[in-house]
């Protein structure tokens, strides 16, 4: 085997090796002993064959059949890992959004409206509410900064002329004992699950009990445009209620998803680095027309940024109109 062919082979089984060993950390039964067994099972077939490519050796054939099988083994096993929708489920997140359209009006069932006092202390509360598209009059991006400029959650927010606001999330479904994990995100830890909020819920609980920083962009987008928007959401909702699917740090979540629904409605709207590294999708949206392109984006930003308000608004009836009130913003 040429000396070029076998670099490229053994650069290839180290990454196998490295991706199922985490794998097998995050996801395999047992517990942690167990964990531990079939990670060094995984790690000596993968070394012995990589072995058997550099060095010959009666053992050379029965050690890559040994790989062939444990390959097969985890592959088979990772398949056989599907998404469910009954588990114990965390609060925030125990009931799936579904809706129902009839010509112009859409009933939601399940919208979170918790009162949150800490992360950890909140009065549970779901509900259904009806909305008419023909009064839909604004669509706003939320970015909540938990991780650096890089990383933020994204949040799409519609407003309706009787002054309801109604944010949506794309997020995982983490069960009671979980919490987020972006290397569990790549390994099928945690289902997705989109949740409709108020605002004074799910951007309070954000800028306030978890002290992010947020900002509130206004999109530019035709009222079709919006409706239709609107729509992709309780699609995909109601897909996801009906059929579980997995959450994915990369190619299924809060932004890529949204960008996903937002294609159809936006022809021609490019891939671009910044729909994985969501904190800097100001500059993607205000380079594709999707925000005030008469205002330096330094300006839009500055006036986005709604941390302070939305945490002293607290989770009051008012929570959307307060967070909306302009900013005095230093000269």
């Amino acid at each position: 085997m040429p000396i070029l062919t076998q670099s490229l082979s053994s650069f290839a089984l180290l990454l196998a090796l490295a991706w199922g060993l985490a794998a097998l950390w995050i996801q395999a039964p047992g517990g942690s002993w167990w964990r531990l067994i079939w990670m060094a099972l995984w790690t000596a077939s993968v070394l012995a064959g990589l072995a058997s490519m550099w060095i010959q050796h009666r053992y050379t054939v029965p050690a890559r059949w040994v790989l062939a099988a444990a390959a097969m083994i985890l592959a088979a096993w990772w398949i056989s890992l599907t998404p469910s929708a009954q588990r114990d489920w965390a609060d925030d997140v125990a009931r799936s959004l579904s809706g129902r359209v009839q010509g112009s009006i859409v009933t939601l069932h399940n919208i979170r409206n918790f009162d949150w006092r800490s992360d950890t202390d909140y009065t549970v509360r779901w509900q259904d509410a009806s909305y008419d598209l023909d009064t839909l009059q604004s669509v706003d991006m939320a970015l909540s900064y938990w991780m650096g400029p890089a990383i933020a959650h994204t949040l799409v927010s519609f407003g309706f002329t009787d002054g309801r606001h109604l944010a949506f999330s794309v997020e995982i479904r983490k069960e009671r004992h979980e919490s987020f994990s972006t290397i569990g995100g790549f390994f099928k830890q945690f289902e997705r699950n989109i949740i409709a909020a108020e605002e004074r819920d799910i951007l309070y609980v954000r800028a306030g009990p978890r002290g992010e920083q947020l900002s509130l962009y206004p999109i530019q987008m035709p009222q079709a445009a919006m409706r239709q928007l609107f729509l992709a959401y309780v699609d995909s909702a109601n897909r996801l209620a009906d059929s579980p699917q997995f959450y994915n740090t990369v190619t299924a979540n809060c932004t890529t998803l949204v960008y996903d629904m937002v294609r159809p409605i936006v022809p021609g709207l490019p891939m671009d680095i910044r729909l994985i590294l969501s904190g800097y999708l100001p500059e993607y949206l205000y380079r594709h027309g999707g925000l005030d392109t008469s205002q330096p984006l330094a300006a839009l930003r500055a006036q986005a940024d709604i941390t302070q308000r939305a945490a002293q608004a607290g989770p009051g009836a008012d929570f959307s109109q307060r967070i909306r009130q302009p900013a005095l913003i230093p000269k």
